[in-house]
């Protein structure tokens, strides 16, 4: 059984960092791409990040391209998301995907998710 649980979220000013985990088990973690997708209040899974099975291709989407870093460590199941630079409306909560680029999110194992609040 596919099991994903992020952390790392939380409450932090504009303009700080977080570090979001996510710890996979249940399947080869190795042998899959995994992304990172949010949901903000009102609105759709927005997609953000992509990286490749061996860790050598990663994607961003606009919104978040030279802010936020994918990183997975295959020793340890686990994938990453360094968010830096954040702005109000990177207000989401956050989910990790057993999915590749350009998969139907709604759809792919996803976890729990992570609240993250940009507030002053």
């Amino acid at each position: 059984e596919v099991q994903l649980v992020e952390s790392g979220g939380g409450l932090v000013q504009p303009g700080g960092s977080l570090r979001l985990s996510c710890a996979a088990s249940g399947f080869f973690f190795s042998g899959y791409a995994m992304s990172w997708v949010r949901r903000a209040p009102g609105k759709g899974l927005e997609w953000l990040s992509t990286i490749s099975p061996t860790g050598g291709s990663t994607r961003y989407a606009d919104s978040v391209k030279g802010r936020f870093t994918i990183a997975s460590d295959n020793a340890k199941n686990t994938l990453y998301l360094q968010m830096n630079s954040l702005k109000p409306e990177d207000t989401a909560v956050y989910y990790c995907s057993k999915a590749p680029f350009g998969a139907n999110y709604d759809n792919a194992p996803r976890g729990q998710g992570t609240q993250v609040t940009v507030s002053s």
